[in-house]
């Protein structure tokens, strides 16, 4: 059985951006991850060891946004995944990131998605 656990709304802070000029100042993202895990353990024996820690998952991603820079949202987001499904628990995985600000008023983001073969 797979089970998705999701954590929504992660504020990070970093300088990414298609026009250098972007990656000159930090800015805030908005990003959404869920992973697709066998919980089935975890469920039974309610234990933080048998599943995803989100704190620790959120510092993860956090710290990619904050000491990384790229000049599109699509390279972050494929090293989140790359991150992220690097724990051999994950079978799946999801990140959309959002630029908030950036067209004043529209919200852009991107959407990828991850499956171990």
């Amino acid at each position: 059985m797979r089970d998705t656990i999701a954590v929504h709304n992660i504020r990070a802070y970093g300088k990414h951006g298609a026009n250098a000029c972007e990656r000159d100042f930090v800015q805030p993202f908005d990003i959404d991850i869920e992973v697709g895990v066998d919980l089935a353990r975890a469920r039974a024996g309610d234990d933080l060891a048998e599943t995803i820690d989100y704190a620790a998952l959120r510092e993860q991603i956090v710290s990619l946004v904050r000491d990384r820079s790229y000049a599109l949202l699509e390279r972050l987001g494929d090293d989140i995944l790359a991150s992220v499904m690097a724990d051999a628990r994950v079978a799946t995985a999801a990140v959309r990131i959002a630029k908030p600000g950036l067209l004043g008023g529209a919200t852009p983001s991107v959407h990828l998605h991850a499956a171990r073969p």
